[in-house]
């Protein structure tokens, strides 16, 4: 891999972060709450929360503070300084409250739910997709073609009131909401442990499943590719056991793409599974967009936003510089 290649890539990286955060500045704009401070303390003055004379003066006051009363050009040129140093300023929505508090005691919520649930829903899709494949499985999985489809199209969010309605109203084995009880101290403790599990394995559930359909339905395609090729033949020929010929061949091959999609998936991660969040009011980073954006909340959605697109944009960058390694077949523009 040349030092070019590597130097191109990280530059278009950042041309891709530029121009995804200017869009992330504009696209709020066009909404027609154009103005989340007069939205926002009008609300508070119809529910009598606050007194509505001199709301006027107070929206002058707090569009000052906030930069919204500068022209457009200045509050974008404002916007990309404050990027380049992770600084998100305040929340217009929780005042006084930074955005970047708020993603910070999100964030972990939503890390901890999607990497465990996406790896396993990984691990054990691929190794059901591949044994579903290969001839010499039990006759049985060949059956599992069905449920692998049924369960990739149907969305993870519909699973998780499905669960929500069987599990948790129903039978009430695991609660309907929430990351942890009432009553419960955050912490490194047992209770809270326990509790945070328990209110964490449907949403969890609901992830899971539908990535076992996906991963399962697209390793399935990857291995019966693969048993086509010469070199399964050739192994087959060289009288090779049958274990063998899974595991050094067939799975060895065909996993190659499906860590290209993992790897995708996990910078896709940050962003979390929002509607299921939301589904289940669970306190992760899809459930503060998706109030973020309730509220007209620009500076909560412009963080939030960035700190996704920065996960894509690097989760993408180091497949294209790791998977040449991965696969010698691979060119990245070097004449031998």
């Amino acid at each position: 891999m040349s030092l070019g290649y590597v130097v191109r890539r990280i530059g278009l990286l950042f041309l891709v972060i530029w121009a995804a955060a200017t869009l992330n500045f504009f696209i709020p704009r066009l909404s027609p709450n154009r103005d989340p401070i007069r939205e926002r303390l009008g609300q508070l003055a119809a529910t009598g929360g606050l007194n509505a004379q001199g709301i006027e003066e107070m929206v002058k006051a707090y569009q000052t503070k906030f930069g919204l009363d500068k022209p457009i050009w200045e509050q974008y040129l404002n916007y990309v300084t404050d990027l380049a140093h992770l600084d998100f300023g305040y929340s217009l929505a929780n005042y006084p409250a930074r955005v970047t508090d708020l993603i910070g005691l999100a964030l972990p919520w939503t890390l901890v739910l999607l990497i465990v649930s996406t790896l396993l829903s990984f691990t054990v899709g691929t190794l059901l997709g591949a044994l579903t494949a290969w001839p010499g499985s039990p006759g049985f999985m060949k059956y599992m073609i069905v449920p692998f489809m049924t369960l990739s199209a149907v969305p993870y969010y519909l699973l998780g009131l499905i669960l929500l309605y069987v599990l948790g109203v129903q039978t009430k084995i695991f609660p309907l909401f929430g990351g942890y009880s009432l009553g419960t101290t955050p912490g490194f403790n047992a209770p809270f442990v326990i509790s945070m599990v328990q209110h964490a394995i449907l949403p969890a559930l609901s992830i899971v499943l539908s990535g076992i359909g996906f991963w399962g339905l697209s390793m399935w395609g990857m291995m019966i590719t693969t048993l086509g090729q010469d070199y399964v033949t050739l192994a087959e020929a060289n009288g090779l056991k049958g274990r063998d010929i899974f595991l050094r061949y067939g799975l060895r091959n065909a996993i190659l793409p499906q860590s290209t999609a993992l790897a995708l998936s996990l910078g896709f991660i940050v962003s979390g599974s929002v509607l299921v969040e939301v589904v289940f009011a669970y306190p992760g980073i899809g459930t503060l967009l998706f109030q973020g954006i309730q509220g007209s909340d620009f500076f909560l959605i412009y963080g939030i936003v960035f700190i996704i697109i920065l996960s894509i944009g690097v989760a993408t960058t180091l497949i294209d510089l790791i998977y040449p390694l991965l696969d010698p077949r691979i060119k990245t523009g070097r004449r031998d």
